[in-house]
């Protein structure tokens, strides 16, 4: 019989934990259900059975278990086997995986709460203090309350050593309360108070109304909404409809519920209001989307995965729709990827209009309760449905994917970067695919370089697609010499006049235009003209952002504001000026180049809410704003029909960052705007303003060239050993004090080379060696794609153990990023 339960604790620990399971309990406990457990001195949490057995620990005494939460478990297989992939692979605990994967509204929370003690009685010779009695009279309002509500009820500061005192008198008991986050949705619904069948009955209510004409219409309005006259099984009547359909005042329904005709009751409801959507059918393929689709199919015989490589505007999400349509009649799930909660804006009404109701959509902008409600939903019931979602869908207890499809697969959102687990949503789906006998396709017109290897290496299979839906031509990009043009001074602000006169043609054709600058604000520096003094984060290593429209300097890393000086503090010159642009400081200067012309910015700071992003996309697609200004947000895929010139403001930037993947970056994302323009007839433009234009990759971009990218591109990888020739693994280590980092650092790296010898680089400072108060430095580890990630990852931390007989390595903050972007 199985007496003990090993489970998984939501916290940053590498083991699992073992608890006894209750008598009661001990043919009933399944595999992945929710349990309470005590852990530490006074902390409960919602664990996760993960395993049973008979076999009792030995050296300390086992804890038994509290509570048992579920009926059923709420994960599925193989949830499980998937954290523990996660946890090996990217080199975390599973704790951090289900801290990740599950809703905090199934993770229940442990609060303190102080209870007053009825039979406290004050002793003669030892009187209570004023702060004391203060708290006890607080308490006495409601006799049980947590700490931070006793603190606001007494209006006290640092409460907990008075709390202690009384205490130990007894005059107060401390428990912990378990505390659920999740709150179902309910409604207020009317019913009769006798039966559908008791005529008498109904006629005595008429009677009863007859002299009250609010009431009869009342009355009538239920019985027409529950179809009380029909036979059969009465429809349930929500309050807020028999309100709206009667057209009285709840005043009315009160009165008729003291009469005793009607009784309210509560009931849990959907947070999802059903689309009344009519289905219709997928429009059929091109000729070269057909050849595409029964390519993929025949790839899938004989590959787990294949990559469409199709280019912009080819027609890739209605061949996945036939994919998609292809996996649900066969009674499985597929699950769609994309990368930015913004495209699930478009995507779901093109998806709704195809497959209704069997659409659920989740993503991090839904509340928690919500989340928890589709997690419900896919755990109850087992029908083929079409997940659309963020990275976090991955978490999700699916019952049999089918397919898994990861859109505009290059994309850096998908890789997770604080806190763990740091995986990368492409990858670890492409296992989940696995574990449920599912296929996995990742789809871009601009791969990542690691996929396109894979697919030429014949690891992956490989679709293309090289031609535009209905032949349309791929856009002309006209590259533009800013530095030039600001030496003849003909830069008006950040445009050249070529932008400028395309932007007035295109909008006098009643058409669209897309601005790209790859950085948000108004200005990405402030500068003294005077002394070239820079204003930088107090917290963090770099400098301060200006956003004209708060009149603030903004940190984007730790988000502290400061104000802007007046004066200089290095030269006191009052000669503080901004230094750059963003898309703040584009907006503003457009609106003076067209006064009159609507239009809309998108990026961080504008689409905060849940409903932002599907304001600004709804609004650009129906045309009522013509200009679209963004960061790399509007290069994931969005598809708007009018948009005849896409302006791409500064490309230098992108190409200039030190990273060995800036190159393959900076062509993703022009080449991705650049897909923005001229998607349905006309052949679309592109002005690229560069300091460069005769720059490999300007040329490169300008003539669409993925082949010649890839192919430098490969040839150095190879040449330093960066992947796709090489796994990544990134050490960071913070800590407050800088010296003492720098020297722990060195240590650290110089006991991985005992072990790993060359294949250890660093440490050194990362671009920004500093955030929120934390110096960091960074070791790279390089290994060999055939090294088991479960062996490095034991060497890793047999390294950290054996540091740790220093105690100063104990106060530093050390974690790994597996495959970093």
């Amino acid at each position: 019989m199985n007496i003990f339960a090993d489970v998984v604790l939501p916290l940053p620990l590498y083991k699992y934990f073992t608890y006894r399971i209750p008598t009661d309990w001990q043919e009933s406990l399944p595999v992945g259900s929710r349990v309470v457990v005590p852990f530490g001195r006074k902390k409960y949490y919602t664990a996760i059975v993960v395993r049973l057995h008979d076999t009792e620990p030995q050296g300390y005494e086992v804890k038994e278990i509290l509570s048992l939460l579920d009926s059923r478990p709420v994960l599925r297989r193989p949830q499980l086997q998937f954290w523990e992939w996660i946890a090996d692979y990217y080199l975390c605990a599973v704790g951090d995986v289900y801290k990740a994967a599950l809703p905090s509204g199934l993770k229940l929370e442990s609060e303190t709460m102080v209870t007053l003690n009825p039979d406290f009685e004050e002793a003669d010779d030892d009187r209570l203090k004023e702060r004391e009695w203060m708290l006890l009279a607080s308490l006495s309002k409601k006799s049980r309350m947590t700490v931070q509500e006793l603190e606001k009820e007494s209006g006290m500061r640092n409460i907990l050593p008075t709390l202690r005192l009384l205490l130990e008198r007894e005059a107060v008991f401390v428990s912990e309360q378990i505390k659920a986050n999740y709150r179902p949705k309910t409604e207020t619904y009317i019913r009769l108070t006798f039966s559908p069948n008791d005529e008498a009955a109904l006629h005595g209510a008429f009677e009863r109304v007859k002299q009250a004409k609010k009431q009869e219409v009342m009355l009538l309005a239920f019985l027409d909404l529950s179809r009380f006259m029909q036979k059969g099984q009465l429809r349930e009547v929500s309050r807020k409809s028999l309100l709206d359909r009667s057209g009285v005042s709840s005043a009315v329904l009160g009165a008729m519920v003291e009469k005793g005709l009607f009784e309210p009751y509560k009931k849990e409801i959907s947070r999802f209001e059903p689309e009344c959507v009519s289905v219709g059918e997928i429009a059929p393929l091109s000729e070269l989307q057909q050849t595409a689709y029964r390519q993929i199919v025949d790839s899938f015989k004989t590959h787990t995965v294949t990559l469409l490589h199709g280019v912009t505007s080819s027609g890739k999400t209605e061949i996945y729709a036939h994919l998609i349509d292809r996996v649900l009649n066969e009674g499985r799930q597929v699950l769609y990827l994309v990368p930015e909660i913004a495209l699930t804006t478009q995507l779901t009404s093109r998806l709704r209009k195809m497959f209704g109701d069997k659409l659920m959509i989740y993503h991090s902008k839904f509340s928690d309760n919500e989340r928890v409600e589709i997690w419900n939903a896919l755990l109850d019931r087992r029908e083929p449905r079409l997940i659309l979602g963020v990275r976090s869908s991955i978490f999700l207890p699916f019952s049999d994917l089918g397919l898994v499809i990861v859109d505009e697969e290059h994309e850096t959102s998908y890789k997770q970067y604080d806190p763990a687990p740091r995986y990368h949503a492409r990858n670890a789906a492409i296992v989940l695919a696995s574990m449920h006998g599912a296929k996995t396709l990742l789809g871009s017109a601009t791969p990542a370089i690691e996929s396109y290897f894979n697919a030429k290496q014949g690891k992956y299979g490989l679709v293309e697609l090289k031609k535009r839906f209905n032949d349309v031509e791929l856009p002309e990009i006209i590259p533009v010499d800013v530095r030039e043009m600001r030496k003849k001074n003909r830069m008006r602000g950040n445009f050249s006049p070529e932008l400028l006169n395309r932007m007035q043609v295109a909008l006098d054709n009643d058409t669209q235009v897309i601005l790209f600058q790859n950085r948000r604000g108004f200005a990405p520096m402030v500068e003294c003209k005077q002394c070239a003094w820079v204003p930088r984060c107090e917290h963090c290593d770099v400098s301060l952002t200006y956003h004209k429209r708060f009149n603030q300097l903004t940190c984007h890393y730790c988000g502290f504001t400061y104000e802007i000086p007046r004066v200089c503090p290095a030269c006191g010159q009052a000669t503080i000026g901004v230094v750059g642009f963003g898309t703040e400081r584009i907006e503003e200067d457009i609106a003076q180049h067209f006064p009159q012309i609507p239009l809309s910015r998108m990026d961080l700071d504008t689409t905060r809410s849940r409903s932002s992003y599907e304001q600004i996309i709804d609004d650009f697609s129906k045309g009522k704003n013509k200009i679209l200004i963004g960061t790399q947000m509007i290069t994931k895929g969005l598809d708007f029909e009018r948009v005849s010139v896409v302006g791409i403001l500064s490309a230098d930037q992108m190409m200039n960052y030190p990273d060995f993947r800036a190159h393959e970056r900076a062509f993703q994302m022009m080449e991705q705007v650049s897909g923005r323009a001229g998607r349905k007839e006309k052949k679309g433009v592109v002005v690229l303003q560069t300091s460069d234009p005769g720059a490999l990759l300007i040329r490169q971009v300008m003539a669409h060239d993925y082949e010649g990218m890839y192919n430098v591109q490969l040839a150095e990888r190879k040449m330093f050993a960066y992947p796709p020739y090489t796994r990544l693994i990134y050490i960071y280590l913070k800590h407050r004090d800088e010296i003492l980092l720098q020297e722990l650092s060195t240590r650290y790296a110089g006991l991985l080379r005992e072990v790993f010898g060359t294949r250890v680089l660093g440490p050194d400072n990362p671009p920004v060696a500093r955030i929120q108060s934390l110096y960091i430095r960074k070791v790279v580890l390089k290994m060999e794609l055939s090294a088991s990630m479960t062996k490095v990852k034991t060497i890793l931390r047999q390294v950290y153990e054996n540091a740790l007989a220093d105690d100063r390595f104990k106060s530093l903050l050390l974690y790994y990023d597996v495959d970093p972007m």
